[in-house]
């Protein structure tokens, strides 16, 4: 276990700073799990999203040492631990406060994608994949 030093915005709206906080960074910790204990040890007002702790959905991203990262994905130990970790709200995004910004425009988005329509099946009841398809479904 060691110390480390976080700086975190704190905000609403233009408005804001940065706030230092002293987090107890243990092995296989993420820098969610930092904020987590952030908003319960120091700053229980802390405005943060998350959701599924898993790097699927998105809700917890914010700038890590300036890189939009997921912070549910972003290890600790990857990370230079000399220096304070700062974290940042999306700067793409309007900010609401602290680490929260608008997404509403990706659900908008996400409304003019037109859902997928597969191709009809053959006579037999199969569906047939051409293996350009199925190389790409293996890049994820």
């Amino acid at each position: 276990m060691s110390e480390t030093m976080f700086k975190v915005f704190r905000g609403e709206g233009a408005k804001g700073e940065l706030c230092e906080y002293s987090v107890e960074v243990t092995e296989g910790m993420v820098v969610l799990d930092a904020i987590n204990q952030i908003q319960a040890r120091h700053a229980n007002d802390l405005a943060v999203r998350w959701n599924c702790k898993a790097g699927k959905c998105g809700s917890c991203s914010a700038e890590v040492n300036g890189m939009p990262r997921l912070m549910c994905m972003t290890r600790m130990d990857e990370l230079p631990l000399d220096k304070p970790v700062l974290i940042e709200p999306m700067r793409r995004f309007p900010h609401m406060r602290d680490l929260v910004t608008d997404v509403s425009w990706n659900y908008e988005v996400n409304q003019r994608i037109r859902p997928l329509k597969p191709k009809p099946r053959e006579a037999d009841g199969t569906y047939r994949m051409q293996q350009k398809d199925i190389e790409r479904i293996q890049e994820f």
